[in-house]
């Protein structure tokens, strides 16, 4: 695919937004550090059907690959609606096919 102004900004934009995921992650990463430093242990505590439910980890790849695939089925949904209307489009499609073979005779 070619290089284009807009491609140019999106990529900048996923960069910026890259770097600061990063920041923060390492924020967080240093205070979670700073508290579990500073927390006395604390005795575990057995929550009732706790193993039943799914890990935070789990639970993040599940709503991606749901969006994922949500996101997957607009993109369809949006390219056969364009294939859809292509014929409408000017020079394109069955209107100007037609129209080529009524002059042709």
């Amino acid at each position: 695919m070619a290089s284009y102004p807009a491609k140019e900004l999106q990529d900048e934009f996923l960069n910026a937004i890259r770097k600061s995921q990063e920041t923060v992650v390492e924020a967080v990463r240093t205070w979670a550090e700073t508290v579990q430093s500073m927390t006395p242990k604390m005795p575990s505590v057995q929550v009732p059907l706790a193993d039943q439910l799914p890990s935070p980890s789990e639970v993040v790849a599940n709503a991606y690959d749901f969006a994922e695939k949500l996101l997957a089925s607009q993109r369809q949904f949006a390219e056969e609606l364009l294939k859809a209307t292509t014929p409408l489009m000017p020079g394109t499609g069955a209107t100007q096919g037609e129209h080529k073979a009524s002059t042709a005779r």
